[in-house]
């Protein structure tokens, strides 16, 4: 493991006085009601991308990609359950691999989980060399991701299903896969099934707009007004979102918001009460680099997915790679969040919205890190 320092500073203007005294008992915690490990000990020394849906009956299943390292070959896809009720994940076991039954084997990534409406759990995941010659795979289970179908290729290698973050249901009944590829320049793109799965339709790439924005794993919300929003990670330091007012089947410029992004990926989902989550890293690179250290990883909260308020901080250590979160709200109402823990562990914290205490972002600088110097040890190179 390469281990790289990196010094970089949050410049911002001086936070109001009026503020000062909730910051000062600020924990950043309020709302966190688990906040645990799926596990403690693995077979495989790195783990990343996991992914987090509720089963039919209950239960949260989530799933990972774990291996000697990120593009090595020996990279699986690993499932855990926890059941409805209960305080423990089950062993994570294994349920995919790059084996091919011609040429070498090859590693898997990014494994997405989708509950189809009162049918089969989905599981999507990618097997290539790398991102840019990769292709789209599904398995499915009919009980609640206890056992596995036989892999099936997306219809041709261009379609490449969810990327990193979840699909969503359409008010017209399609499945909308938020996706994108890595060849020649970042672009979005969505792929829709009408049936769950039987047919796909390729969508175009969207326009990264006049800044030529590099915008890959986008994550979507809906809005009251019947508008879907993308937020997409990318290499221009900061977040990009996409509005479509026709479901889906046109898209506006990519646009940036006011968040940093230090090229990491992100998740988002729309809460039962219309306020939208994001889960992401609240850091910009450093100096005028793309890329920077994947840490602290915090929960911020908005109305117009636009404007949001900070609401959590789920880590703040010097060492990097808390990152890749996955996020869902499930029946009861509680929030679930999955992400790469140093690239070591899958971290698992449930959150209960309503407990939320949120404090607006000014111009960019998250409350209470105006002149803050942080120094941080960025684990992986990757």
């Amino acid at each position: 493991m390469k281990i790289v320092k990196i010094t970089f500073i949050f410049l911002g203007l001086l936070f109001l006085g009026s503020c000062k005294p909730t910051l000062s008992k600020k924990t950043w915690k309020e709302g966190i009601l688990v906040d645990e490990f799926i596990y403690d000990k693995a077979p495989y020394p790195s783990c990343h991308a996991a992914t987090i849906v509720e089963a039919t009956n209950g239960d949260l299943v989530a799933s990972w990609f774990g291996g000697t390292h990120e593009r090595h070959p020996d990279v699986c896809i690993y499932v855990s359950i926890k059941p409805k009720g209960s305080d423990k994940w089950t062993t994570g076991v294994q349920v995919a691999d790059g084996v091919m039954k011609e040429g070498p084997r090859l590693p898997t990534w990014n494994p997405v989980l989708y509950q189809i409406p009162g049918g089969d759990l989905m599981l999507f995941y990618k097997i290539g060399p790398k991102p840019s010659e990769w292709w789209g795979v599904i398995r499915t289970s009919s009980d609640n991701g206890k056992t596995w179908s036989e892999a099936k290729n997306m219809p041709s290698k261009d379609f490449l299903g969810p990327i990193k973050n979840k699909p969503v249901l359409l008010s017209n009944g399609t499945l909308m896969c938020p996706s994108s590829i890595e060849g020649d320049g970042w672009r979005l793109r969505m792929e829709t099934s009408p049936d769950f799965g039987k047919t796909w339709i390729l969508g175009d790439t969207l326009s990264r707009g006049k800044q030529k924005i590099n915008a890959i794993q986008p994550s979507i919300l809906f809005h009251k007004d019947g508008r879907i929003q993308a937020i997409a990670r990318t290499r221009n330091r900061a977040l990009a979102t996409t509005f479509s007012s026709d479901n889906g089947k046109t898209w506006s410029d990519l646009e940036l918001i006011g968040l940093p992004n230090n090229n990491s990926g992100t998740d988002a989902v729309t809460l039962k009460n219309g306020k939208h989550l994001l889960v992401y890293n609240h850091v910009l690179p450093p100096g005028t680099e793309a890329k920077g250290p994947r840490t602290p990883l915090n929960v911020s909260v908005s109305k117009d997915g636009i404007h949001w308020d900070a609401a959590l901080i789920l880590e703040d250590s010097k060492i990097s790679q808390y990152s890749y979160p996955s996020m869902i709200q499930s029946s009861d109402g509680m929030v679930h969040i999955v992400y790469t823990w140093r690239r070591e562990k899958i971290k698992y914290v449930k959150i209960d919205p309503s407990k939320l205490k949120a404090i607006p972002i000014k111009n960019g600088i998250w409350p209470g890190d105006e002149n803050k110097t942080v120094t941080a040890v960025k684990a992986e190179e990757e």
